[in-house]
């Protein structure tokens, strides 16, 4: 008898090999591999990814948290078809196209109102150099002399040179520190209560006293530092921050690539605070998680500071092949549509509410400490445990055997699941969370 099972296992069998002869993976030790498994995936659909040995899992992470509406999104799916049989892809100097006007357009109507210039790039990490430069060659523009750039503690803003140069996390920073730029780092708020936040204000404006003339821009992620451990703090941290930055004559940049597009509670953490930063970076669920792309946002007298007789040397020379991509404009306009026709907000705030109620369990374990949630992000940490011990992994794998889908911060377990998680699904997903945690030993 034909045995397709034993083909299927072949086939994921020898795809593990073949990567594991070619590939390097990010955020890895790649000779774990030699006793964790790499899960080739055949196909996905909703919140599942289904492998080529016919077990399903449930991304309760978002693919690194940039898918929102679904793998393969039927609505999605048609309108990267559509615009594939028209256009995939044209130089963005001197051109451009219909999918990159109606998303730069649909982009500043519903961004903090003064952010009226969009500048396409291609990731997260991109988004955050274009930011920081532009910054500094604004005041360089108008005479200002401003090379240095301002971060929270505990921050994290990618892992390209500039970007790695204003994060916080040891674990990415540490080799690579006699490259990075200059960057000074001021306390972020240790938790959401006032006491915290007017402590953190009252250092930052330390800093911003003494050394304001030097600092060009002071980057944040807004209300949720993503890689920081899924550390939160109050949107007055941010208001207090923003009157801050003006009396100083610096740049607020709100980093909301991971915030944004309603992972908070609202579609941009900003709101939440009702401040108006200088410039703000998106990317990751911009495309509804199908295509890389980011842009920045910044003012018109930004922009101004550039416009210029070319004989004057002021312009923004910065660019990337794939800047504009049509296929990616195409996904993100697809992805606004989906939030503007169904109500995403509002009924991810009743799906936030239905989380809450699952992490209450969560208090019975002893080994659990700092259960917090801020909209569609839960998370929660493991106490009692050294580095060493790799908790985090062991809770990977207890899940991947029951079929979902967590990365764990170290000791930090996180939920960002897609927005059209079912309710079941949500119980099954908090369901086996408990249950790698309270197995451990």
């Amino acid at each position: 008898m034909y045995n397709y099972k034993k083909v299927v296992i072949m086939k994921n069998r020898t795809l593990e090999e073949l990567d594991l002869k070619t590939i390097w993976h990010p955020c890895t030790q790649m000779k774990d591999h030699e006793f964790l498994p790499i899960i080739p995936i055949k196909s996905a659909k909703g919140v599942y990814l289904y492998d080529f040995d016919g077990n399903k899992y449930i991304d309760a992470i978002s693919s690194w948290w940039v898918n929102l509406f679904g793998h393969s999104n039927d609505y999605i799916n048609s309108k990267v078809k559509e615009q594939l049989e028209t256009l995939e892809h044209v130089i963005l100097a001197g051109f451009t196209h219909k999918p990159a006007v109606d998303l730069a357009n649909k982009l500043v109507a519903i961004s903090p109102t003064k952010l009226e210039k969009v500048f396409f790039a291609d990731n997260g990490s991109s988004a955050v150099e274009i930011a920081l430069k532009m910054s500094y060659h604004y005041f360089k523009n108008i005479g200002l002399q401003k090379d240095v750039f301002l971060s929270l503690t505990n921050s994290y803003h990618g892992e390209t040179i500039g970007a790695l140069s204003v994060g916080d996390v040891e674990l990415y920073k540490d080799t690579y520190k006699p490259l990075l730029i200059k960057n000074i780092q001021t306390p972020v708020p240790i938790d959401k209560s006032n006491k915290a936040t007017n402590i953190a204000l009252l250092a930052l404006e330390k800093i911003l006293q003494k050394e304001g003339n030097k600092i060009s821009a002071f980057i944040i992620e807004p209300l949720i530092q993503g890689a920081g451990n899924m550390h939160m703090y109050s949107p007055d941290y941010l208001k207090g921050a923003r009157e801050l930055t003006k009396k100083y004559n610096v740049h607020l940049i709100a980093d909301e690539i991971m915030t944004g597009f309603g992972r908070t509670g609202t579609m941009f953490a900003c709101e939440q605070a009702n401040i108006i930063p200088d410039f703000m970076l998106l990317s990751k669920g911009l495309t509804g998680g199908y295509l890389p792309l980011s842009v920045v946002l910044t003012t018109n007298k930004v922009y101004n500071a550039f416009y210029c007789d070319y004989s004057e040397h002021k312009a923004f020379l910065h660019s990337h092949s794939y800047t504009g991509n049509p296929l990616a404009c195409s996904a993100a306009l697809a992805t606004l549509d989906i939030f503007e026709k169904n109500n995403i907000i509002e009924k991810n705030r009743e799906k936030s509410k239905y989380i809450l109620k699952k992490l209450e369990r969560f208090k019975k374990l002893k080994n659990v400490d700092n259960i917090r949630q801020t909209g569609m992000v839960s998370a929660l940490t493991i106490k009692g445990y050294t580095p060493n011990d790799r908790i985090g992994l062991q809770v990977y794998k207890y899940a991947l055997q029951k079929g979902v889908l967590l990365r764990p911060l170290g000791n930090t377990i996180y939920f960002m699941p897609p927005y059209v998680i079912t309710y079941n699904e949500l119980d099954k997903v908090f369901e086996i969370a408990y249950e790698a945690i309270e197995r451990l030993k």
